[in-house]
């Protein structure tokens, strides 16, 4: 089976009410607040090292039973240049990705330099739910470059 990477479209980042955990050298996500800077177009964002899908694109990888992920809450909250700029506007429900899958080898992974691994199947889902704005690569493992 072939694999991909996958870089989601940004609309926003890591909000105030994130937290973080440092302790083990590397940035662990505990709690997500995803502040979006712009209105999202696709049904899955990031801010590293966190993915959100779009209740319909949650709907769909659940109903395709892929393995490597599961869902958890995400707070949402709207920056000053959000409220300027989509004044008004609500924003569609969304859920944190949670890969835990291995790249290469699940349907969804997350490779060393934190980029979205996602198998063909997973990536047909992804494509027919709309992610326009993503780049989407193929996922070579190191050992085999």
């Amino acid at each position: 089976m072939k694999f991909y990477t996958v870089e989601p479209e940004v609309a926003g980042g890591l909000g105030k009410g994130s937290i973080l955990d440092r302790t083990s050298g590397n940035r662990v996500v505990q709690k997500l607040n995803y502040e979006f800077d712009g209105w999202p177009v696709d049904e899955l964002l990031e801010s590293t090292p966190c993915f959100i899908a779009s209740e319909k694109l949650r709907s769909e990888i659940e109903h395709a039973k892929l393995e490597g992920v599961w869902f958890d809450n995400v707070e949402i909250t709207k920056s000053d240049e959000f409220e300027h700029s989509f004044s008004g506007r609500s924003l569609p429900q969304f859920s944190w990705m949670k890969i835990t899958g291995k790249p290469g080898v699940d349907d969804f992974g997350i490779a060393s330099d934190l980029r979205l691994v996602v198998s063909d199947p997973a990536l047909a889902v992804l494509k027919s739910s709309g992610i326009a704005h993503a780049l989407i690569g193929d996922f070579v493992p190191k050992h085999r470059r």
